[in-house]
């Protein structure tokens, strides 16, 4: 019931209150009225400030916790059927206030209360209710002392999400550009050391290129020396033949 009183009406009914008797049935009325007050439980008292509901409203509220009595039968008593129990001893009507106090609590629930019951639910329960979740979600009517209808702080609150979603885009969209840097500078370092090897392997080629041609000149030269000492040497020996 502490979980409760916050989020519902309570009114303390005794069911079946026609199995002790009316000494029994004060003593208990006072027993669970003091553990309700020791346990702080708040329970729904009806409005005495309607002049014409004040004095009837009064005493409802003195016979809290109401004792009720139930029943699925209906019993002839005199000429008329009533909806009672019956036992050995006697019959217990249901709508007898002299009996219990059924006939009391359906009167004030939905002849008297009905529309301060609604109210209280909607002012009271479901107002807190609504704050409580609007905590829950970071929102508030009342923000730095400032009072604020709902519309104004969803607002409030949907301009920060924005905010802070825009600011949370840029901050991406700059470390995606200082990614791209990166890698462009890591393209050019790349790019620097691909030249570098090929320059290198171009040098090598060319050294080498130079050493073959040079080789091949020395080769060519020596081609010519050889040809033109083949020549000479023919030359003598055609001069020592026609000596013969």
């Amino acid at each position: 019931m502490k979980h409760l009183d916050s989020k519902v009406n309570i009114i303390p009914i005794i069911a079946k209150s026609d199995t002790i008797s009316k000494n029994e049935l004060q003593r208990f009325k006072q027993n669970i009225l003091n553990e309700l007050n020791t346990a702080a439980v708040k329970i729904y008292r009806f409005p005495t400030d309607d002049e014409t509901l004040a004095e009837e409203n009064l005493k409802a509220n003195n016979l809290l916790p109401l004792a009720v009595v139930g029943s699925n039968e209906t019993v002839k008593v005199g000429n008329q059927y009533v909806r009672a129990r019956q036992y050995p001893w006697g019959v217990v009507q249901v709508e007898n206030e002299n009996h219990c106090d059924f006939k009391k609590l359906r009167d004030s629930l939905i002849e008297k209360n009905m529309l301060d019951l609604i109210e209280t639910t909607h002012s009271k329960h479901y107002e807190m209710f609504r704050r409580n979740r609007l905590t829950e979600l970071g929102l508030a009517d009342n923000i730095d002392g400032k009072q604020m209808s709902i519309s104004d702080t969803l607002d409030m609150k949907r301009n920060e999400l924005r905010q802070e979603l825009e600011q949370r885009e840029q901050q991406l969209k700059e470390a995606f550009i200082q990614k791209v840097k990166d890698k462009e500078a890591e393209l050019k370092e790349t790019e620097k050391q691909i030249n570098e090897q090929l320059t290198n392997i171009k040098k090598q080629y060319k050294d080498q290129k130079d050493k073959c041609d040079e080789k091949w000149r020395i080769l060519e030269q020596e081609v010519n020396l050889f040809e033109q000492r083949k020549r000479a040497n023919m030359e003598t020996m055609k001069k020592g033949t026609k000596k013969k």
